[in-house]
């Protein structure tokens, strides 16, 4: 069973001064290539995304979240979760703590 606490919030299009505001051109970026991979979150995660598409799988759920370029997006700490990348990924991210980032593992 989800854990209906560990939503995802996606902001469509944020306005340009609210990405000033959270400083995003500075964050540090990441990316992947298409493909389905496992990853836990043990922080909050903000990202922006600058390209690509993904449906995130809370682990043990059969609904999802999509989202994509253009997308503010906030992960809560303790999501475990599949990504289906369908379009390569590249996004800006923040950790709301000093911890490492998620693990991953391609499946």
């Amino acid at each position: 069973m989800a854990d209906n606490n560990l939503r995802i919030v996606v902001e469509k299009s944020p306005s340009e001064s609210k990405l000033s505001e959270l400083n995003i051109k500075c964050w540090p970026k990441w990316g992947c290539s298409p493909g389905k991979y496992q990853l836990k979150f043990d922080a909050e995660e903000t990202c922006y995304l600058l390209k690509g598409k993904v449906r995130v799988y809370p682990k043990g759920s059969t609904e999802f979240v999509e989202f994509g370029a253009g997308d503010l997006v906030t992960i809560p700490k303790g999501l475990s979760c599949t990504w289906d990348v369908s379009v390569a990924v590249d996004k800006h991210y923040k950790f709301e703590s000093s911890s490492p980032p998620p693990s991953s593992s391609r499946q």
